[in-house]
């Protein structure tokens, strides 16, 4: 004879009233759904996420982040010039390549707004809304977050010419670097920042897709030392660069302004919005839609 099962006791006000408030588990887009890798879709996704909301916030709260990555960035022009001062000559590019990433590493990590990552986040909730207000809202975020940037740029470039922070031998190593880093020309220097544009987009996009420090920080040197390494052009690390030889009157304000500033922001742009923002969207816009 089987024993008879005790009934269940009635729920009490306090269990359900815990249960109404209980906070709601939303869907965590940066864990896989399956496999061990998130998928192209997921890191779409991220991406989109995090782009809304950067332009909702006010004009303000961007300007400050842009100020900041345009300061913060100026550690990659100190880095690269420093370590050129322990090795010889002919090791010099591979030098600026490794001390390159500081200052990428520090603005990333730091959730600074950069303008060249910009060139992918926003641009993807238009390509898939493609609306004018979504358009008139990463006009906005551009036009904040590059202004912000070049005045960081520009003051960090300030108080290396022009104030005792820095010895005689960085000075120097400075101004090698600063040439060697905005040479070129109205159109080379747009077509080497296509590729500098299209590195630091695909560095945004890699760093979505994963929460791991290490890993992201592995993957912002391994997308920024190769902008040294092969002579491709920044515009907002190498606004700083562009900035101190002006100021220090190695270099005219036209040049390093019509001839190296302007074609880099073109490039940049080019090569983050055509070559990481619109391929990556195309290969899930099913999925998008």
């Amino acid at each position: 004879m089987s024993a008879t099962p005790e009934p269940k006791p009635e729920p009490s006000a306090d269990d359900e009233a815990a249960q109404t408030h209980a906070p709601q588990q939303s869907a965590d887009t940066t864990t896989p759904a399956t496999g061990t890798r998130l998928s192209a879709a997921e890191i779409h996704e991220n991406v989109r996420v995090v782009a809304e909301e950067e332009m909702r916030r006010p004009a303000r709260d961007l300007g400050w982040s842009a100020l900041a990555a345009g300061l913060t960035i100026g550690f990659s022009f100190l880095a690269a010039a420093y370590l050129t001062l322990w090795v010889p000559a002919a090791y010099a590019p591979a030098a600026i390549a490794v001390g390159y990433p500081l200052g990428f590493i520090f603005v990333v990590q730091a959730r600074n707004q950069l303008f060249t990552e910009n060139t992918l986040e926003p641009v993807i909730p238009f390509l898939q809304r493609r609306d004018r207000s979504t358009l008139v809202r990463l006009l906005r975020l551009w036009v904040i977050v590059l202004v912000g940037n070049l005045i960081g740029a520009a003051i960090f470039a300030a108080l290396a010419a022009r104030t005792p922070v820095l010895d005689d031998p960085m000075q120097r190593a400075l101004l090698d670097v600063a040439k060697f880093g905005t040479n070129g020309g109205f159109a080379l220097v747009i077509y080497r920042a296509i590729f500098g544009g299209w590195l630091i987009a695909l560095m945004a996009w890699l760093v979505s897709s994963t929460r791991a420090t290490g890993t992201q920080v592995l993957y912002i040197w391994l997308t920024t030392a190769p902008i040294a390494a092969f002579g491709f052009r920044h515009s907002i690390a190498g606004a700083v660069e562009a900035f101190y030889l002006a100021l220090i009157g190695a270099a005219s304000w036209s040049a390093m302004l019509g001839g190296f500033l302007v074609p880099a922001i073109i490039g940049n742009v080019i090569g983050g919005v055509v070559l990481v923002a619109m391929l990556n969207h195309g290969q899930v816009t099913s999925d998008a839609q």
